[in-house]
């Protein structure tokens, strides 16, 4: 389940607008805004290459932040959205969302496979191909989970898990109704292989017949 909540240094911002923006950037900042939970929005600006580096980790839209400003209290925040610029692919500008322990959040929450050993497709030769590596749930912000984890335990290839077939973390649920599917257990090429070139030698007579009968 959840870890500790990660903290989040920035800084209020006087400024707003373009050209406070551009003012923040050129001083090694990120301008960002914090809104939500029936609040005034704060203005806030980041260190640059603290957030890079908190970006390229992973998980940043999925992860809720203990946001510290000074002189104001800590408050729980998710991002919601990173602005990049477009040719240097890096943040511009980040917006944040205020909540309570009890809010409820759609997150997308990784997904882990255990159990290959006791996998026998995968003994077999099969591979896992996976339709889902994220899941997007329905969780409370004071616990949400670092991942989900999918058994494959007895699968056989041609087997698939669906998410009715996982145990999900307690509070949380998917935000799609349908049992969709998560991972299948594939055959081995070489098996696929096979299989293809029979399916072709049985077709072939058939061919065979049919432009005979045409001939004639």
């Amino acid at each position: 389940m959840a870890k500790e909540i990660p903290d989040l240094v920035a800084e209020a911002r006087a400024g707003t607008g373009k050209g406070a923006a551009r003012q923040i950037r050129r001083e090694g900042k990120v301008p960002g805004i914090v809104y939500g939970d029936n609040k005034d929005p704060l203005p806030v600006a980041f260190n640059f290459n603290e957030l890079l580096t908190k970006l390229r980790a992973g998980r940043f839209l999925s992860r809720l932040w203990n946001l510290k400003v000074e002189g104001q209290e800590d408050v729980r925040v998710i991002c919601r959205d990173v602005q990049k610029d477009v040719v240097k692919d890096l943040p511009i500008h980040v917006d944040f969302m205020r909540l309570r322990r009890t809010s409820k959040v759609n997150l997308f929450i990784p997904v882990e496979f255990v159990g290959h050993d006791d996998c026998p497709g995968l003994r077999k030769g099969g591979t896992i191909v996976t339709v889902r590596s994220e899941v997007e749930l329905i969780v409370t912000a004071g616990d949400i989970p670092e991942q989900i984890t999918v058994d494959l335990s007895g699968l056989q290839i041609g087997d698939g898990v669906h998410i009715e077939d996982v145990k999900l973390p307690a509070g949380t649920k998917p935000t799609i109704d349908r049992n969709f599917v998560i991972a299948n257990i594939a055959a081995p090429s070489a098996l696929k292989s096979s299989d293809d070139d029979e399916s072709d030698e049985a077709d072939a007579p058939k061919e065979e017949a049919a432009e005979a009968a045409a001939e004639e």
